[in-house]
């Protein structure tokens, strides 16, 4: 079961939320230099958010004392050809953490690791959140069209995917930021 096992997927998502991390600061910037304020806002706090959750992983491992070794990530995609491309890249990204996070439920519940499975119940929860949050901004973006300025008002009068601070959020590393 080897790179299937709860550990191994546990492991290689510390990675997965550090690249989603650094794929947010990345559209963040884009939106920062095509005056998008808002939009760019939003991304540089789903950037600490995904960081925050990768941190969520590094601080798990560490109470289970099952060791940490922070892998590498990928390049992220920093050019655009508009603003739904971004958008929809993020969705695709929400919707592919999802399922690796539901991977990780599944190996612990088959593992019979009780810790494991109701560590990721937070996780997916969550990413019944992020992945609602990206598919609304992804219709706004659209139905807007061309009018940056609607998007804009919108993402800074309903602060999407913005729910505060979770209690029941597992501690990160270091402390979440």
């Amino acid at each position: 079961m080897s790179g299937d096992s709860f550990n191994d997927l546990l492991s290689t998502q510390i990675g997965n939320e550090f690249a989603a991390s650094q794929q947010y600061i990345a559209i963040a910037a884009w939106f920062d230099e095509h005056d998008l304020p808002q939009l760019a806002a939003h991304f540089y706090r789903q950037s600490v958010e995904e960081r925050n959750h990768a941190m969520m992983l590094v601080q798990y491992r560490m109470d289970r004392h099952l060791g940490v070794a922070i892998p590498g990530i990928p390049p992220v995609r920093n050019d655009f050809a508009n603003v739904v491309e971004p958008i929809e890249l993020a969705l695709a990204q929400e919707k592919e953490v999802t399922g690796q996070i539901e991977a990780l439920f599944k190996a612990a519940r088959s593992e019979g690791d009780a810790l494991g499975e109701q560590a990721m119940l937070w996780f997916l929860k969550e990413q019944v959140e992020e992945v609602s949050s990206m598919d609304t901004l992804l219709t706004i973006v659209k139905r807007a069209g061309d009018n940056l300025f609607d998007i804009e008002n919108f993402v800074a009068r309903e602060r999407i995917g913005d729910s505060g601070v979770d209690a029941n959020a597992p501690e990160a590393a270091g402390g979440a930021l």
